[in-house]
């Protein structure tokens, strides 16, 4: 059997920053509910890990395998299945569709948290996943000035107090600014672990914000900035707020600085890949 195959040029054709939003936006609006998705799974292969990540819409089925720890670092596929015959249908680059929907899922929750005349971002990194955040966020509001530190980090204290929106997407193992710095309006996303003992924020900022997460299940099994602020006392389980539950008008957020802690969900795989094979 020969499965068309998406690649990252095929990828980036088919699907805009704003229709990969959209999509996932529109699969939370209609029902879909992210704490039904499977636990992430992984298996260790000689220095590194192969992880497995299945979902599904209403159109498709989808399983993403991804290998961390080789040459390059992050490798894999996705491969969709049509929900009504199971029969695979098309082969993603997974690293390309991850590369769109972690930005869109970001880009999401900044459409719904940030203040509407956000101009300012800093990001931290420099990898494409920063730089997809950059457009994806600039596909929700209208940024005029963006500021990235990668590992000289200069005046971040100074960067980080002026900053309207500000995004982690790094391997950072610990908090990568003092987080009392960050202004009440502002709205913080870090995207870049899902390992329950690595931080991108600290607990200053954890304490005074509203934190929002895919789901309660995946944060409190792999968001090391949920887990180590619940530890410490900054924060209590029960005043996580979900994205389905932010989109969905169900919640209100309060003043404050606002943060949205993502690890990465097969649902979200699940939801781009389904739009892009459509």
């Amino acid at each position: 059997m020969s499965l068309p195959f998406l690649a990252a040029a095929d990828v980036a054709e088919r699907l805009t920053p704003t229709a990969a939003i959209d999509a996932l936006q529109d699969a939370l609006l209609s029902g879909l509910d992210p704490e039904a998705d499977p636990p992430r799974s992984a298996l260790a292969v000689g220095d590194g890990e192969l992880l497995v990540m299945p979902s599904a819409t209403a159109a498709h089925a989808v399983v993403k395998l991804v290998t961390v720890g080789g040459e390059p670092r992050i490798q894999g596929v996705c491969v969709v299945f049509d929900a009504t015959t199971l029969a695979p249908v098309a082969l993603v680059d997974g690293i390309a569709l991850t590369n769109v929907r972690t930005p869109a899922v970001s880009a999401l929750a900044v459409r719904a948290l940030a203040a509407p005349d956000a101009r300012r971002l800093l990001v931290f990194g420099r990898g494409p996943q920063a730089h997809g955040h950059v457009e994806a966020i600039r596909a929700v509001r209208a940024i005029e000035h963006v500021a990235m530190v990668g590992r000289d980090a200069g005046r971040v204290d100074e960067l980080v107090a002026a900053a309207d929106i500000v995004c982690c997407a790094t391997t950072a193992r610990g908090p990568l600014f003092d987080g009392s710095l960050v202004p009440d309006h502002a709205t913080v996303v870090a995207i870049g672990s899902h390992e329950p003992d690595a931080r991108e924020v600290d607990d200053a900022l954890v304490g005074r914000a509203t934190v929002v997460v895919e789901s309660r299940g995946s944060a409190l099994r792999e968001a090391g900035d949920v887990i180590g602020a619940i530890a410490s006392g900054a924060l209590r389980e029960d005043e996580l707020v979900t994205l389905a539950d932010l989109v969905c008008g169900r919640v209100s957020v309060p003043a404050g600085p606002r943060l949205f802690k993502s690890t990465g969900m097969a649902w979200e795989d699940a939801v781009v890949a389904s739009a892009l094979v459509r």
